[in-house]
This record gives C-alpha cells, structure tokens and sequence, in this order.
C-alpha cells in the first residue's frame, strides 16, 4: 500500500510538471485551468497526508524563461487562490471576515482577465521597467516588448518617488482573430488561444515579429509604494484612471460576499461582451489596511480569491481529421465538426496539436467528442464521448493517413510533429513568397500569383531558383510583358545587393526570425561562418559545483531550441545546396554593414550585463559593435570590459575576479563618445 501511494505521488509530480512546462514555458496547454487545478489539489492532499512521500516544492506558476535579465519585485507578486463553487467562495468570506474582526466586508469585484501578470514600475513619475511574475519573488525583465504597448504612460504627474503597478497584459479577440486569418492564409497551424498567444509575445525574442502583434493592457493592483499615498484599491484605481491607464471599473463597491457573490453573476453575463478573453472574477478586499490584516500564505493573499467561471463546452460529431501543412512543412491535424453553437459563436473545426494527442485521448473519426471554449477562440477536443460512439469507429491511423493523402512525412524521434520529407506544390509557394518578402530579400513584384505561376510552371523548386531564372523565362509568365520583365530583373539586382541578415531570414530556417537573423548576422559577419557553427559556437554550458548544468546564450536572444533549429537546418544537403545557389547568384553574403571606428572601442571585447537605465542591450550591442568592438556573451581572460547595470549577477562577480575593467552607461557613452 505505502509503496502504490509513494508511486501515484510520484506520478502525479511528474504530470503536473509536464502540464506546467506546457502552460508556462511552451504555451501549449493539453488541459483546461480546471483540470490542472485538480491535478494539484489531488498532489497536495496525499503529500500533506503522507508527508514521508512528498517532495520539494515544484514552483508552480513560475515563468521565467530562458534567455532574460531578471528583476526582484519590491512587494511579492503573489498568485491568487482559486475557487470554482459557491460554498467554497462563502467559506472565503467566513474566514475573511472572521480575520478582520467581523467588520462588514467591502469588497471590488473585477473580471479575471486571462493572460499574462506584469508588474510596471515609475521613479520619479518615469517608466523605468516591466517585470513578469516568476516566482513572485523575481521574475523577468520584458520591458522591451511591453514598451510596444501605447496605452502604458512613459510618464505621470505628482507620482510616488516609487511606484510598481500591477497588471495583465493580454491580446484583444480581434487582434488574435486578425492574426489566425494570417496564420490560415500562410498554411500554417492556428494560434490556440490568446492567453497563450499574449505570453508567448510578451517573452518574444524577435522585436520586429513582437511588433506585429498588438498587445493590451489593464491595470488593477499596487505593489511598493514610496512614500505610501493610498488608503484603498479604489483610491488608487482612480488615481491610475486620472493618469491614463487602462482599468476595468464597471461594477461599485460591494458590502458583503451576499452583494459580492450577486456581482459575480452579473459579471458571469457581462464577460461575452468584453473585448478580451475572461476566465473568472476577482474578489479582493478594498482597504489596503485591511488587506494587512487578514495577511498573507507563502503563495497567495488571504485577502482575495479568484472564482473561475466553468468552461463553454459542447458536444458534436466529428466528422473527419483532415491535415493541414505549414510552410515549413509541418503537419498539423485538425478536426472537422458538425458545426455547433458554443460561447455565442458557430464552431467546425478545433485544432488536435499532432498524433499523440490523437492517440492519448483515442480520438476517432465518427467520435462524439465534447469540446470546450475557456476564453479561446479555436476550440479544443476534451474528450470522446464513449457511450455514442459508433461501432465501426476505428483507431485513428496518423501515417496511413499521410500515405493516402499523398503526404511523404516523417517524424524525427525528438520532435512531436510529423514533417514532409520534400517540399509539397503549397509550400514551394509559400516558402517562394516568403523569401522574396519586405522582410527577406524585398524582390517586389514577386508576390502570390507570380510565385504560383513559377512552381506550376517547373521554373522554381527551391526558392534560390528565382534569382537566376533569365529573361526568357518570365517571359513565360501570364502578364509579363517587356516592362514587367524589365522591372523583375531590376529587382532581382537589387535583392542580391542587401543585407546579409535578409539572406539569413530568407532561408527560412525554424524559429529564426528577423530579429534574430539580424543577431546572426552581426555575431557571425558572414553565412559561411553562420551555416559551419556547431552548438557549442551558440550556447555555452556551465557545471556547477554541486553538478548541476547550466547553459548560457552566446548571442543574446539565441536559447536552445533556435540553436538546435540553426544546426539542424544547415546540416541538411538540400539547404547547403541553398546556399551555394546564393552564392552562383552574386547574393550579398557578409556583412557589410558600415562601422565607425572608435579609439579604445575597436578590436575590444565586450561583455554585457544586467539591466541598464536607458538603453536596451540590443542597443548597446549595434553601439559598440559599429564603433568596431565585438560583444560576446560570456566572461573570459579575453574580455576587455563588462558593461554592468542593474542585477548584473555572476558576469559581474567574474568580471571582478579577473580584474577586468567595469563600466557603467555612463561609462560606456563616454568610451564610445573618443
């Protein structure tokens, strides 16, 4: 028996860990809020009966990611309890108030607005930094991105000398709608929801991709204030109102958890009407003095609670799976629904995420399935209802499939999705527009109908093919008379002319973006270098004392997985024969960005640190890159400077045991401003 209950604790850790890694890190969730909460609940109930068996603590609902400075919050921004009935929403208020005394309750109720927790802090009135949760204690410094968002205040009138203003960074249903029908018409696999879509920008390493997608905002918390200046939560929510922030205030204060628990019902209606994905009501106390007073857990306040709506959810029959290929040759499978009303909107189709999802939950063509809608707009299958399913109903088999589709696709042993072996007639397409695209190599004219055109035709396979086609060739091409044909070579001698970075986003190659080609570039100079790097000219891995592994990024934004994407793509035959094709082509394939050489700056290595004041590290990085200095990404015998700002951390503490020269901002500028 002890040994059975030692297992299914040890088994339910190791669910739990995987469900968090696919919430936190992925954004990929397989199961609903609900479920994961019960999971943990059923955790914690057998280790605080049998602690002999429990372990340590698993640091759910941190989430910080690889790849970013870190920032300590000032007041702890803890997560809130969750509570799914009305008895145990009252037994809240029972203890609430037993806690304060028996004074009436006066109490804000506010929507749970589902996406990512921020924490913005003002010096002085000025905007300095925003920072995720993580742990509660220290989370991630994401203020690059956050700075995207217009509706933030840079700065505020008759302001705390410090001030940390907590909020929920989301993405509004139209946005994400906006950028699915994007996603549809490039082939590729639909976005799940926009909570997961919203977290996944706010952690973006590519800046430009980061600006395409419109983030928002709402404000509804305080953390440090110095000197205090609020007595309430509604105090200061006017406050923020009077400066400009974005705030949810549609429903008064309410006396009483009878009132509050009324106003939760009213906002159970309103949510359909919000313009951002809800998943619950926040109840929390409104006198900060108050909130003192009932106190605090280690992870959550005992002054507030979050009560979570059940999930919209529906049965249907599906009909069929059909398959759905990316651009880069991913194969996604979707389900096809009889359509069925579900969260005020007519639904037929919900995404399956790959193979073993089909196989974990036995999902079968016929199948009645219910599928649920939390706040997200591309529905997903909970389950198969198995009592209606049909007798003839058979296992789901993915290669078969493939086979009678045509679809050549294989599946490497550490990846979940299958892939095709060779490019198929809709991905030469698209993989043809985007190499031609603004933000590749900009060869205009060449757009949708053309590049149908030159693969229908045989003219292009790969998308290199384009920059050598002749004249005659698009000759061929329906509308291409001499001015056009004219106009397209003229192009095409511009393309092979840009920068290198261009070439490097044009490849294509996975989770490589224009930011990040554009770090390629400059850490590299040139594709020969960029296509010969091994993992270990990318990531450089740390053992501890104790023997624990670490691993650090050379250039800045380039974690493990774009590593392994990078050496992946160009240890294939077909994509080294790309890139010899660019260079038969005369393409531009160094880096020839003009520098300005600086005295005591030139042929230096530098190290950046920590966080500074007005300036990003990218920024930093293009400073003294183009005064001639090279950044690296870690601290050697061979460093010349580490520049160090705020939570610089073990960089600096190295830097200082070789004795290598420490600047500042302000440091930096003047070395810069020889």
């Amino acid at each position: 028996m002890s040994e059975d209950l030692r297992k299914e604790i040890q088994r339910l850790r190791q669910e739990v860990m995987r469900h968090e890694e696919l919430y936190r890190k992925k954004h990929d969730p397989e199961i609903s809020d609900y479920e994961f909460d019960k999971l943990v609940d059923r955790l914690h109930d057998l280790e605080r009966r049998y602690p002999q068996y429990a372990g340590p603590d698993l640091g759910i609902g941190d989430d910080k990611a690889e790849g970013f400075q870190q920032q300590d919050h000032r007041e702890p921004m803890l997560s809130l309890d969750n509570t799914y009935d009305e008895a145990d929403f009252r037994a809240f208020g029972d203890r609430l108030k037993k806690a304060l005394g028996g004074k009436n309750l006066e109490l804000i109720v506010e929507p749970k607005v589902d996406g990512v927790a921020v924490s913005l802090t003002y010096e002085k009135g000025r905007f300095i930094r925003a920072v995720t949760r993580g742990n509660g204690v220290r989370g991630d410094d994401v203020t690059h991105n956050v700075s995207l968002i217009k509706t933030i205040p840079r700065n505020i009138k008759n302001a705390p000398d410090f001030l940390e203003i907590r909020g929920e960074i989301y993405m509004e249903l139209s946005e994400f709608e906006r950028l699915n029908r994007e996603r549809e018409a490039e082939g590729e696999a639909l976005y799940a929801n926009p909570r997961n879509l919203a977290a996944g920008t706010v952690k973006l390493l590519d800046l430009e991709e980061a600006k395409r997608r419109n983030l928002s905002i709402i404000c509804y918390g305080l953390g440090t204030c110095e000197p205090p200046a609020f007595k309430s939560l509604r105090e200061f929510k006017d406050q923020l109102k009077t400066w400009k922030f974005p705030v949810w205030d549609d429903l008064p204060l309410q006396e009483g958890i009878d009132n509050a628990w009324l106003a939760i019902g009213q906002l159970d209606n309103l949510r359909r009407k919000l313009p951002y994905p809800t998943d619950g009501a926040v109840v929390k106390v409104n006198r900060l003095a108050e909130q003192e007073r009932a106190g605090y857990t280690s992870k959550f306040p005992h002054w507030a609670v979050a009560f979570k709506f059940p999930p919209d959810q529906a049965e249907t029959v599906l009909k069929a799976i059909s398959m759905q290929v990316g651009r880069t040759g991913v194969v996604t499978p979707v389900a096809e629904l009889e359509p069925v009303l579900l969260a005020g909107s007519t639904v037929a189709r919900a995404t399956l995420h790959n193979a073993d999802e089909i196989k974990r939950k036995d999902i079968r063509e016929g199948d009645t399935v219910r599928i649920q809608k939390a706040g997200e707009i591309i529905p997903q299958i909970l389950q198969v209802v198995l009592e209606k399913r049909p007798r003839e109903a058979k296992p789901f088999n993915f290669e078969k499939r493939l086979e009678e589709l045509g679809l050549d696709a294989i599946r490497l042993e550490d990846e979940a999705a299958y892939k095709l072996r060779a490019p198929s007639r809709e991905m030469k397409i698209r993989r043809l527009v985007h190499f031609a695209s603004k933000q590749c190599l900009d060869i205009d004219g060449l757009g949708d109908a053309v590049a149908e055109q030159l693969v229908s035709l045989g003219l292009v396979d790969a998308p290199v093919d384009a920059l050598q086609l002749k004249e005659s060739e698009w000759r061929m091409l329906e509308g291409f008379k001499e001015k056009s044909v004219d106009n397209m070579m003229t192009s095409l001698a511009s393309a092979k002319n840009r920068e290198l970075w261009r070439a490097i986003h044009a490849l294509g190659i996975p989770n490589v973006g224009m930011q990040t080609a554009k770090d390629l570039a400059r850490h590299f100079k040139s594709i020969d270098a960029l296509e010969e790097a091994k993992l270990d000219d990318l990531l450089i891995t740390h053992v501890g004392k104790k023997g624990g592994i670490t691993t650090e990024s050379v250039i800045s934004g380039v974690g493990i997985e774009v590593s392994k994407s990078i050496t992946s793509f160009f240890s294939d035959p077909n994509h080294r024969d790309w890139v010899k094709a660019m260079r038969k082509a005369g393409l531009n394939l160094i880096d020839n960005t003009p520098t300005t050489t600086v005295a005591g700056v030139a042929g230096k290595t530098f190290v950046l640190t920590g966080t500074l004041p007005t300036m990003g590290r990218d920024e930093a990085r293009d400073l003294i890159e183009k005064a001639g200095g090279k950044v690296s990404g870690s601290v050697s015998k061979n460093t010349d400077y580490v520049v160090a700002g705020e939570e610089a951390g073990s960089k600096l503490t190295k830097a200082q045991e070789l004795g290598i020269t420490i600047l500042d901002e302000t440091g930096l500028m003047k070395l810069l401003e020889k």
